[in-house]
């Protein structure tokens, strides 16, 4: 009689650990989208488009303000942005969201919050996205 090697053993700790490592991602994926479709919109909640007017056309989120970072009225309009509100800011990807909230962030802006794209912040919202 062989005595058996640990090989197959460490195969199906391995099998093991990768179906969990899998479940425990699907998990975590649909637990953050569920995260996204909650956003509750308090009294003071201020909503940034920070794309370009060309984009902003398109469609929008209904009752944004269109801040074009990309234009510099990001950075212009800091000073008179109120720093006791809610921001929840937008844009194509979250890419320029991340670059406003950072500015927003160094000039004392603490409530920020990224809402990715124009359609993730639909669906966190609920709000309608219009054009014009």
């Amino acid at each position: 009689m062989t005595p058996r090697t640990p090989i197959p053993l460490l195969r199906r700790l391995a099998l093991i650990f990768g179906a969990v490592l899998v479940l425990l991602g699907a998990v975590g994926c649909s637990s953050q989208s569920s995260g996204e479709s909650g956003v509750q919109l308090g009294s003071n909640a201020i909503l940034l488009d920070v794309r370009t007017p060309g984009e902003y056309a398109q469609g929008h989120l209904e009752g944004v303000r269109l801040l074009d970072l990309n234009g510099g009225q990001v950075e212009a309009m800091l000073p008179t942005l109120d720093r006791d509100a809610e921001y929840y800011v937008y844009c194509r990807s979250g890419n320029r969201s991340a670059q406003a909230i950072n500015l927003m962030k160094q000039a004392g802006i603490s409530k920020v919050t990224n809402l990715g794209s124009l359609e993730k912040a639909a669906a966190a919202t609920g709000l309608p996205i219009v054009a014009g």
